[in-house]
Formats: C-alpha cells, structure tokens, sequence
C-alpha cells in the first residue's frame, strides 16, 4: 500500500470523547488508492460489534464532520471509520482534489472491505453514513453493495445533478449544459499546458454582503473556528475547476429504488439542499417492492450545516440515528 504521512496529534474540530478509543488506520480500494481513517471504538468494548463507515461532506476532511458522527456514534456503542475520500486529505491518489462517481462510491465499497475482516466487527452488522455530496455516493453505494445493511444520508447532495442542472435546476438545459462542458474542456487545454490543475475555489471568501444565504451558510462552518480545517478543500483552495466533470455525464442513484436494507435519508426544513433528500427519497420509492425500512426525516428550523456540527441547536438527531442503526445491524 502506499506510504501516508498520517497525522498523529488530536486536529479534529471537535473535543476528544473519553468514551471511545481513537486509532489511525489505512485501507486500500480496488484502484490500488490507499485511504486514511480515523477508527473510534467505544471503550471497554467486547465482543463483535456492529459498524459504520462515515464519510463527507463533499470537498470535507475527517477531522471535521464525518469523525463527529464516527465518534458520537462510537459512543453510543458501534465500531465506527471517518475516512478521507481518494485524492483529498490525508489518503493517497493523485492527481490531488479529483472526484469520481465510480471512485467515491468504490471508496465507500473499500470502508466495507475493512469492517469486515476486523476481528471486532460482526460483518453481517455493517452500515453507512454520507454527509451531503457523500449522503447522495451512500445512497449510490447500497444499491451496489449487499453487503451493506443499514445507510443513513444527512443533509445530501446528489452530485451528478447539482454539476448538470446547477443549484436549484437552474441550468437545467442543453444549451447551459454545453457551454459549461465548453468551459471545461477549455480548462483540460490549459490544464495539460501548465502541468498542474488549476483550483477552483473553496467557499468565498471575503464573504460578498449580497452572497446569498446557503453561501453564508457554508462560510460560516468552513471559514470559523466552528469548521475550517487546513486540509479541508471547501475551508481553503477548493476542488480543481476540472474535479467534479465527470458527474454532469454519470448520474449516480439510477437504481436506487431497487435497494432493500434500510436507508434513513434525513434532511433541515430550512436547508437549501432539501430537495436533494425529498426527491431522492421520492426516487427510491417509485415502484419498489422495499419501501418498508425507508424513512425520509424532515428535521424542523434546521439549515444545511446544522446537520454537520448541531449548528449550536443539537440538530443531528443522534438518538434516531442510534435506534435507526441498532434496528438494522
């Protein structure tokens, strides 16, 4: 496997938990890309347990929003992992701040590969958790991978949309389709030029007075003492302009509604991504035999980034998700 230079001091933006073990660990996924983690384990554990895989949001590091989840979680008694997706962080691959809709949901594949060769982990026990852009590849993932009994989406984004039709589907057209795919293409020339890919900007910053709310939304957690972390992508220099092309022709969650373990997709009234969850919800139940164990969770007041750290108002409903993952694993 390659060689990561892991960091070994405590660089999270949230407070160590003194119920859970915490341990760096690697994996690899089927492309020869070897993955970081953080590993929690709830202390005094035996036996077997159950385990979950956290993982976003899209353009986020470990020590950020997935390992809150993945040491909350620990706590409350599963063996958990917050990865860093391929290309960004501190797992390998390069070209650095690339994204894949095969890849990422590989990524998430390989986070199953290791829970279920570890002597603690019950591998007929194992779920997963994608925080915004990596709540839509969760969803994506379980329709490829039985092995997966439980999925949890919070706060998603499906990526393959949002690049093709812009936010809201306002680009939803052929002609702003292609003039986008124009741009980009532009960019691969000065790209391959250069040498190097050039980035495309993580969240703005000065903030704009006339920026509008769910920017606001993203600069207050990435760019505060609340979120920003140095290998964060969305709290400094961003993906590369080229990094997300490949999801406007690749539309991810086609066969979503041929799922059958549980998904819980949980969703803020007030985000501006609620459309994401709702219609992905819609989706997965349109004409399925498997609608049973599926739940859309609208929580009220809350924003997009409530569902990353709280937002100040305990808004991740981690006893839902606690009742959720113990039902299903």
């Amino acid at each position: 496997m390659e060689e990561l230079k892991l960091t070994n001091e405590w660089d999270k933006t949230f407070p160590k938990s003194e119920k859970a073990e915490h341990k760096k660990v690697t994996f690899r996924n089927r492309y020869g890309i070897t993955l970081a983690a953080d590993m929690y384990t709830p202390k005094n554990a035996n036996g077997k347990l159950s385990a979950i895989a956290v993982c976003g949001p899209f353009g986020a590091v470990k020590e950020q929003c997935s390992g809150l989840y993945a040491q909350t979680m620990a706590e409350r008694g599963f063996l958990t992992i917050a990865f860093d997706p391929s290309f960004t962080g501190e797992s390998g691959g390069t070209p650095r701040y690339m994204a894949s809709p095969d890849i990422n949901t590989e990524d998430f594949m390989a986070a199953v590969d290791f829970l279920s060769v570890q002597e603690n982990v019950d591998p007929e026990k194992i779920g997963i958790l994608g925080i915004c852009g990596w709540g839509g590849l969760a969803i994506n993932t379980a329709a490829l991978d039985t092995r997966i009994k439980a999925t949890v989406a919070s706060t998603m984004y499906d990526m393959a949309r949002v690049n093709a039709n812009g936010y809201f589907d306002a680009e939803n057209s052929e002609e702003q389709r292609y003039q986008k795919k124009v741009a980009l293409n532009a960019q691969r020339i000065k790209d391959y030029q250069s040498g190097e890919y050039a980035l495309g900007g993580g969240v703005v910053d000065p903030l704009p007075e006339d920026a509008p709310f769910f920017v606001k939304d993203y600069y207050d957690y990435y760019k505060t003492k609340r979120g920003y972390h140095p290998r964060s992508l969305n709290s400094n220099g961003g993906w590369n302009v080229t990094g997300c092309m490949s999801f406007m022709n690749q539309p991810i969650n086609t066969y979503s509604n041929e799922i059958r373990s549980a998904v819980l997709i949980m969703h803020g009234e007030k985000a501006h991504s609620c459309y994401f969850g709702k219609d992905a919800y819609t989706a997965m139940a349109a004409d399925s035999k498997y609608t049973d164990n599926k739940e859309l969770l609208i929580i009220p007041d809350a924003v997009h980034t409530d569902l990353y750290d709280g937002g100040g108002k305990n808004a991740i409903p981690f006893d839902k998700l606690e009742q959720f993952f113990k039902k299903y694993l």
